[in-house]
């Protein structure tokens, strides 16, 4: 996973993009309202920025993720009776489960490797913090699984996260509480995708035909995990849904 941080250079138009709260697709729910910070102050600077994260997460962030969530379950519920075997599609990280302790400890940076044995303080190497399976999950998330699971939706899990990364993702899945979705996607260790979008794009086409799938949403916190490559057939969701998500960026 990469991630990038704001620039000080119009901070309060990026802040805004990455925290949209979208829906995609013909005959989709409208995109709920998000909050979003006041333009900061000049001279910007980075720890201005980081400031701001760090109150969007405290004070209304969780309340944006809900709202993004109950307008997919109410868009699902419907559309489950209405499709032959219908399929929601859903992202981890910052999704399903939420890296907060990973991205506090290392003050919004992304480390790579390193060990990540010093927790809540950092540093916190991000291949060891996926391998310790203790990423939270996200509540509302968790609500909407077992919700679209009660009306009969297969839940398929796809995530950047790498081959070499799936058990511990298991793992994380179990403890969290995810019990009783039909797959597991991860990305190949040699994967030759340019973005992750060409990746994500695949894989929805190729669970959907191996399965006879009819995909009715996408979630996800990155604009990959709901748009669709250009040039692949298949694996595009009736509906996309993106959470909100002003702590990285991943193409």
């Amino acid at each position: 996973m990469s991630k990038l941080l704001p620039r000080s250079i119009g901070v309060a138009a990026l802040l805004a993009t990455l925290l949209m709260a979208g829906v995609a697709g013909a005959d989709c729910p409208a995109a709920p309202a998000v909050h979003v910070p006041p333009p900061p102050a000049a001279p910007l600077n980075i720890d201005i920025v980081k400031r701001l994260l760090r109150d969007y997460h405290d004070k209304d962030y969780a309340a944006d993720m809900a709202a993004v969530f109950a307008a997919a379950q109410g868009f699902v519920e419907r559309r489950a009776g209405e499709v032959k075997n219908p399929a929601v599609v859903l992202d981890i990280d910052e999704t399903s489960l939420t890296n907060w302790p990973n991205l506090k400890a290392d003050d919004f940076g992304f480390i790579s490797d390193g060990r990540c044995d010093d927790l809540p303080k950092g540093p916190c190497g991000f291949n060891a913090w996926i391998l310790l399976s203790s990423a939270p999950p996200i509540p509302p998330a968790l609500k909407f699984f077992n919700a679209a699971k009660a009306k009969g939706i297969a839940i398929v899990f796809i995530t950047g996260r790498r081959d070499a990364q799936r058990q511990a993702t298991l793992w994380n899945l179990d403890q969290a509480g995810y019990e009783g979705y039909a797959t597991l996607i991860t990305r190949p260790d040699n994967d030759e995708s340019k973005t992750v979008e060409e990746y994500k794009t695949k894989a929805r086409a190729k669970v959907e035909a191996d399965r006879n799938y009819t995909i009715i949403a996408s979630i996800g916190d990155q604009l990959s995990d709901i748009e669709q490559q250009p040039g692949i057939n298949g694996g595009r969701p009736e509906c996309g849904f993106k959470v909100p998500n002003p702590f990285y960026f991943i193409k």
